[in-house]
């Protein structure tokens, strides 16, 4: 990774953030009683970074087409 050119650049190079944000995620799928299936917890997953990326309407948008 061209960490100089990066950094020059005001952009992340640590991998902190994802690694809290993926500790979180993990957090609240396994609180006491839980289950979860592959599925289920994908689209738990999915919500939180529709979100964050501004993209929580295409999610809707497509799920509903998905199951029509």
């Amino acid at each position: 990774m061209r960490y100089p050119q990066f950094r020059a650049k005001g952009l992340c190079v640590s991998s902190g953030v994802v690694e809290a944000g993926c500790k979180q995620l993990g957090d609240r799928l396994k609180r006491a009683g839980m289950r979860w299936t592959v599925a289920g917890a994908n689209a738990i997953i999915a919500l939180p970074c529709c979100i964050l990326s501004g993209r929580f309407e295409d999610f809707w948008e497509r799920r509903a087409a998905s199951a029509a």
